[in-house]
């Protein structure tokens, strides 16, 4: 048995496998926040990650969008850079990070799909950031403790895409799994329907992700009520995503969103990275966790120190 997510220590956080960490976010019944963070802009709060202010207002996990395995980097990990303009490649920058933050780290690895039915533009997606065999293999080596397979808008994701970058993450990566769609991405398909849940999960997703209801027009909470109740029963768990930019919103939406989502069963609630610097707006972490666990929860995630 595990400790609790919400409640374990850096320590022990640190040290659980990917099943004992997936336990350990079920045990937490709906109270895990992850934080979504581009290592490319320029940090928040200047010269330090935008990792760290996250985990200092109460984000459980951590997910790096735009990190390249080929070229591993987080701007404001280490002293003087916290521009493009002066960083270098740090093959330690995961391990780093894990240290001063005390919390999983995971990154987004792209199945582009060059072919995908576009309604927008599709740009280039570099080769360490799409979810190739070589891609699981260095996220692997690099430190990380779970990969999430999804789309950023016009990256020419589909779904048939994930699903087969499933089977190969499965084979060449050992930390947890997240597949699914927070947005259409500029693609012209459902983000999710019964067929493509039942090969998520058949293909060994650990986590569903879907977007949050509230966030993409049509998606109800009777689907995302479904969904949890399909992906629990076959042992795998559910993140409901703000990935549309209103992780900027007002804290009321925010607050509306996160007791909505928990109400149809997430296990985790995901905040994007829209606000001006490649994260979510401080309050916003604040007026989530306190909508889903509360003060007290909320309070000891934030003082909670990574030395325990």
């Amino acid at each position: 048995m595990v400790e609790r997510l919400i409640s374990a220590q850096s320590s022990e956080v640190l040290a659980m496998s990917a099943a004992e960490l997936k336990t350990a976010i079920q045990a937490s019944e709906g109270r895990v926040m992850l934080s979504e963070d581009v290592v490319t802009a320029q940090p928040l709060a200047e010269t330090i990650t935008n990792a760290e202010v996250a985990s200092a207002f109460g984000a459980d996990l951590i997910l790096l969008n735009l990190f390249d395995v080929e070229r591993p980097f987080i701007l404001g990990l280490n002293e003087g850079e916290d521009s493009l303009a002066n960083v270098q490649p740090d093959p330690e920058s995961v391990h780093k990070l894990k240290h001063l933050i005390g919390r999983p780290v995971g990154l987004n690895l792209e199945p582009v799909n060059p072919h995908a039915a576009m309604l927008s533009d599709q740009f280039e997606v570099s080769q360490g950031r799409q979810a190739t065999a070589a891609s699981f293999q260095k996220a692997a080596a690099l430190g990380f403790d779970f990969v999430c397979l999804t789309g950023n808008p016009g990256s020419g994701v589909d779904n048939e895409a994930i699903i087969k970058a499933l089977k190969v993450a499965k084979a060449n990566f050992p930390g947890l799994i997240i597949a699914g769609k927070m947005h259409g991405g500029g693609v012209n398909e459902p983000i999710i329907d019964e067929a493509v849940l039942g090969a998520l999960i058949e293909n060994g997703a650990d986590i569903i992700l879907v977007p949050a209801v509230g966030t993409v027009p049509g998606f109800t909470d009777a689907e995302l009520l479904q969904v949890v109740r399909q992906a629990h029963a076959a042992g795998a768990l559910v993140m409901s995503t703000i990935g549309t930019s209103q992780e900027s919103a007002s804290t009321s939406v925010i607050e509306q969103l996160a007791i909505r989502n928990k109400i149809c069963g997430v296990d985790i609630q995901h905040l994007g990275d829209a606000g001006y610097s490649g994260v979510a707006p401080v309050e916003n972490f604040i007026a989530m966790s306190k909508a889903i666990r509360g003060q007290r929860h909320t309070l000891n995630r934030m003082a909670r120190s990574v030395n325990r």
